[in-house]
């Protein structure tokens, strides 16, 4: 698990490079095969999030995107040392604007230098339960870079987007797919 810190603590560190995600969402009146509502929008590189080269799922970055997403204090969540790439801090950040999300997805195709190179593309999170388990709790079985899926988890709550007895609903039957396919019925 990432160790967290101080935004101001990770200011004042030298020597580290830094990397910032974002979770942009919005809502919507959309509904999946007209009849199950969307109520949200949400991505990270795959919320909107994306697939990226070693097949981990993770938040967009800045050059992932290909576009720069204005933030500021307000928006910031968390910072962390990065476990995974040492004098690494990366922050995090969630911004609610439904036109900026639809814009980062159209310039992450156009613009982004590392488009079908280190990222293999960008989807939003599936925030709807099917009855065989599908939907968020199937998206939650796969792999996520780092702490992106406790990040994830957190924002959504943060945000109200879902309630921590759906979260708990999701974790529990990801959890319970993983198993399935490692043939560990327990």
């Amino acid at each position: 698990m990432a160790e967290q810190i101080t935004r101001e603590d990770a200011l004042t560190r030298e020597g580290y490079r830094h990397a910032c995600h974002i979770m942009l969402y919005g809502d919507s009146s959309a509904k999946l095969f007209g009849k199950i509502p969307i109520k949200h929008i949400v991505l990270i590189t795959v919320i909107q999030m994306q697939m990226r080269f070693d097949g981990l799922l993770g938040f967009p970055g800045g050059l992932e995107v290909g576009v720069a997403v204005p933030v500021g204090v307000d928006n910031h969540v968390s910072s962390c040392l990065s476990p995974s790439c040492p004098r690494l801090i990366t922050h995090f950040y969630i911004k609610m604007t439904e036109s900026e999300l639809k814009e980062r997805e159209r310039a992450a195709v156009a613009t982004a230098t590392d488009h079908g190179l280190e990222v293999l593309g960008m989807f939003r999170v599936p925030l709807y339960f099917l009855k065989n388990g599908g939907g968020l709790p199937y998206f939650l079985s796969h792999s996520f870079i780092s702490n992106s899926q406790a990040q994830l988890l957190s924002a959504l709550q943060r945000c109200g987007l879902l309630s921590q007895g759906e979260l708990e609903k999701a974790v529990r039957q990801a959890e319970q797919m993983r198993r399935t396919r490692s043939g560990d019925p327990h």
